[in-house]
């Protein structure tokens, strides 16, 4: 990636004239973290990047993305590298290898032990998770779901939900979002 999620956040911030006090005001984060955030210097839950992505109005995927769009169909093989991963409290893989506008957005997602506790929280489209290794927890409103090793849902991501690690292992799942 050619740019970090901090630079990305304060180029859309500039793009679109706000200011870090009107980022903070619209999501309950301070001033300081989001100054950190933007300089790399302290690390996003999923729920603080949503928050983001909101005011921002782009949706999180953005952030894993860069602008090169491709007319040929690509074959990604060996796709095994981890020189591209993004790295906060979670790590993202995108799995698109860089494709924008495919209408969905492929990640791979690891979780470590009692990662992402937080709020729920709602975008426009769909998820489909599928577990490759581990437990996942899915909270969609008040029920829970637990996924094991081969499981998935789908999710109308218009619902509040939240995916959570509450094992003592990592957790290693794929997340396909409608954009």
């Amino acid at each position: 990636m050619d740019k970090t999620i901090g630079d990305k956040i304060k180029s859309l911030r500039k793009e679109r004239k706000l200011t870090l006090k009107e980022i903070a005001d619209k999501t309950d984060l301070s001033i300081s973290f989001l100054s950190q955030v933007e300089r790399m210097k302290s690390s996003l839950t999923l729920e603080s990047l949503k928050k983001i992505s909101e005011v921002l109005q782009v949706n999180p995927s953005y952030f894993f993305n860069t602008e090169t769009e491709q007319k040929q169909p690509t074959v990604i093989r060996g796709n095994n590298s981890s020189a591209d991963m993004t790295v906060n409290q979670f790590i993202y893989k995108d799995l698109s290898v860089n494709h924008t506008g495919l209408g969905f957005n492929p990640l791979l997602i690891i979780l470590n032990p009692g990662e992402n506790k937080g709020n729920q929280f709602t975008h426009p489209g769909k998820e489909f998770l599928y577990v490759l290794d581990g437990k996942l927890t899915v909270q969609i409103n008040d029920e829970e779901y637990h996924l094991n090793e081969h499981d998935s849902i789908i999710i109308d991501s218009s619902s509040p939900h939240y995916w959570l690690n509450i094992t003592s292992t990592p957790v290693k799942f794929l997340c396909v979002s409608s954009e």
